[in-house]
């Protein structure tokens, strides 16, 4: 099996964080904009209907609770899984974030208090370490701002004030991102008092905290099912929905696991939603989070996860799909 890997991106020194400390005391500011709308290069994008591949299957993470997304640091070639904390609450917002490498092996982990529920994550390369771009300040288990995080192994962070943080969009309740390596872009997903919005901006602005207006601003399509992930690749956002199955006493069937495209340029879909029957033999096959790596060979793939085994023994299962059209 071809492992994913990456390719260099240059960054400039960055947050570190140790054991017990917060991100309020590290003088983070406030990046608040108004959204705007503009366009990007229209790209290829990923087939959905075409077949998917193993990375790995039923992996153990540290406190073996449901995985919630992942995200890959290309450089350094680490994946990192953020699963819910052992012993709190989904009010809590108390995630672990795992450090694993590509063949799913666990490495270490880092506990992040009162940060949210981990829909979408970014992890970008830091020189040697990575920096998670993650969201914070979670009010009702979800995050209300945007935490740059250094990862450091075995310790536990406190989450920032969300005014000690950063809100790119002005007047959103909620946050999470996600990154595309391949072409250099961050994308949020933001919640209004009008339902989701999505926007797309450079990853230089993250990088430099100089966020400015997106380069589109678009208000999310109606897609039926639970939102369970999302991902950025060119000019297309990836969209997955779905819930457990099977679990006892289900019928025999594919579960409600779909992928859906969606143009960024108009926020319309393009396809879907395509009903996906990855890892369909798995128990308890809930869908969780949705990713862009590149190989060094230059194949572009979108990563789908899944949170499976037994109660109180999860485990994580993660596949791609690798076609364009």
């Amino acid at each position: 099996m071809n492992h994913p890997s990456g390719f260099p991106l240059s960054r400039r020194g960055l947050i570190r964080a140790g054991a017990g400390a917060s991100l309020a005391a590290l003088g983070l500011g406030i990046g608040a904009q108004s959204a705007s709308a503009a366009t990007v290069p229209a790209t290829k994008r990923f087939d959905l209907a075409q077949p998917s591949y193993d990375l790995f299957r039923s992996k153990d993470t540290h406190g073996a609770r449901v995985q919630q997304s992942f995200a890959f640091d290309w450089v350094n070639k680490f994946l990192f899984v953020a699963t819910k904390r052992r012993g709190s609450t989904e009010a809590d917002g108390d995630l672990c974030i795992n450090k694993m490498d590509f063949d799913g092996n666990y490495l270490s982990y880092m506990h992040l208090d009162g940060f949210g529920h981990g829909v979408a994550f970014a992890a970008l390369p830091d020189g040697s370490g990575t920096e998670l771009w993650i969201e914070c300040a979670a009010d009702g288990g979800f995050g209300t701002a945007l935490a740059p995080v250094r990862y450091t192994a075995n310790t536990t962070l406190a989450s920032p004030a969300a005014s000690a943080a950063y809100r790119p969009i002005s007047g959103a309740a909620e946050y999470t991102c996600s990154v595309d390596p391949v072409y250099q872009r961050m994308i949020v997903r933001y919640h209004t008092s009008a339902g989701k919005r999505i926007a797309v901006y450079p990853l230089s602005a993250f990088q430099t905290r100089n966020f400015g207006a997106p380069l589109v601003d678009f208000k999310q399509p109606a897609i039926p099912g639970t939102a369970q992930g999302y991902a950025l690749y060119g000019s297309y956002m990836y969209y997955l929905t779905g819930d457990a199955y099977p679990e006892p006493g289900d019928p025999v069937g594919d579960g409600n696991t779909y992928l859906t495209s969606i143009d960024i340029n108009t926020g319309t879909v393009k396809q879907g939603p395509v009903l996906t029957k990855a890892g369909s033999t798995l128990h308890h096959r809930e869908p969780e989070g949705l990713a862009i790596y590149r190989t060094d060979a230059g194949e572009s793939r979108l990563f789908l996860g899944f949170a499976t085994g037994k109660v109180g023994d999860r485990r994580s299962s993660i596949f791609y799909k690798n076609a364009l059209v």
